[in-house]
């Protein structure tokens, strides 16, 4: 589920705390890392349980309505499509995603009305409305409801922001990132997607756990570790510019890619150089991307140059 740029995010997250605040030892820190990370996960399986629990408001409401004493119309006939959508039954059919719930102990009971006040929300967005106008929904529209409501009301909802906060400090910080990962979620879920298909796990990109991992680990530890020597290798390659006045998030991220080009046997030139790039764009200064790009492709020359980058299998790739 977590591609390599997400696990690139969280180290550089857990090395900017680390500069910025009291260094706490290393094994404490990284064992903070890998707790933010499982809760990432945490955060993923509680927001599609909350969907999940949105759609049983509805529905219930849906029958509420039906024991009126002056029943409408569309009180005895409702809209059902909602409620019927393909990619919640789907969801709510899986064991696998239920034997998760319940090892996260999640449970909306005292949230009700927190889930009414979503549900409401929803009603009167427009692409709700014209959803719920569809004639016969395709897998693929049921799909696209669900992205934009990930997309367009989970983000500014408050008050399970609020909730998430009051649970668990890693889930604030990674509330945007979870939301990215529900959007590929629905994306790839299919008709395939039976109730005996296993959840996708934490770690994704090479079907790896224990690699995944290990990058992690070693990003995150060489990164402090070799703190002094990236320093001076950044000094080096940037002579036209005072140290102290490039940006922190910079020079943390050039650490980080000169760990990726040099211990990072199996990763390419380009993907290192290109991550390190994209980073700089989304975390960093108006002209990050561009320093950051130059320095790269300065130490990818000398480094290879000097014999200092070993690659081997898919690393070899240019």
């Amino acid at each position: 589920m977590l591609y390599r740029r997400h696990l690139r995010i969280k180290v550089l997250q857990s090395l900017y705390s680390w500069y910025t605040g009291a260094q706490e030892q290393l094994p404490d820190a990284e064992r903070d890392l890998l707790s933010s990370i499982n809760k990432l996960y945490e955060l993923f399986i509680s927001q599609l349980s909350f969907l999940i629990e949105v759609r049983k408001f509805a529905e219930e409401r849906l029958e509420q309505n039906k024991k009126k004493f002056y029943p409408t119309d569309e009180d005895l006939d409702p809209n059902l499509k909602f409620v019927e959508n393909e990619v919640f039954k789907l969801l709510d059919a899986n064991r696998s995603f239920h034997r998760l719930e319940e090892t996260y102990k999640i449970n909306w009971t005292d949230e009700q009305e927190m889930i009414r006040k979503f549900y409401a929300e929803l009603r009167e967005t427009p692409f709700y409305k014209k959803y719920m106008s569809t004639k016969n929904p395709s897998i693929e529209e049921d799909k696209k409801l669900m992205i934009q409501i990930v997309d367009q009301l989970l983000p500014n909802f408050e008050s399970l922001k609020f909730f998430y906060e009051e649970k668990s400090i890693y889930f604030v910080d990674g509330y945007d990132l979870v939301n990215l990962l529900l959007i590929k979620f629905f994306e790839t879920i299919s008709m395939d997607f039976t109730k005996d298909t296993t959840m996708p796990g934490i770690y994704k990109e090479y079907k790896n756990a224990n690699e995944d991992l290990a990058f992690v680990k070693t990003l995150f530890r060489k990164s402090i570790l070799r703190d002094e020597e990236g320093t001076e290798i950044i000094k080096s390659r940037t002579k036209n510019w005072e140290y102290d006045r490039i940006p922190l998030m910079d020079i943390i991220l050039l650490k980080m890619a000169i760990i990726e080009l040099q211990e990072m046997e199996t990763i390419p030139l380009k993907v290192t150089l290109n991550e390190y790039i994209e980073l700089a764009k989304y975390f960093s200064t108006a002209n990050s991307k561009v320093f950051v790009n130059g320095v790269l492709d300065k130490l990818i020359s000398e480094f290879k140059s000097e014999g200092k980058i070993n690659k081997i299998g898919r690393g070899l790739v240019e």
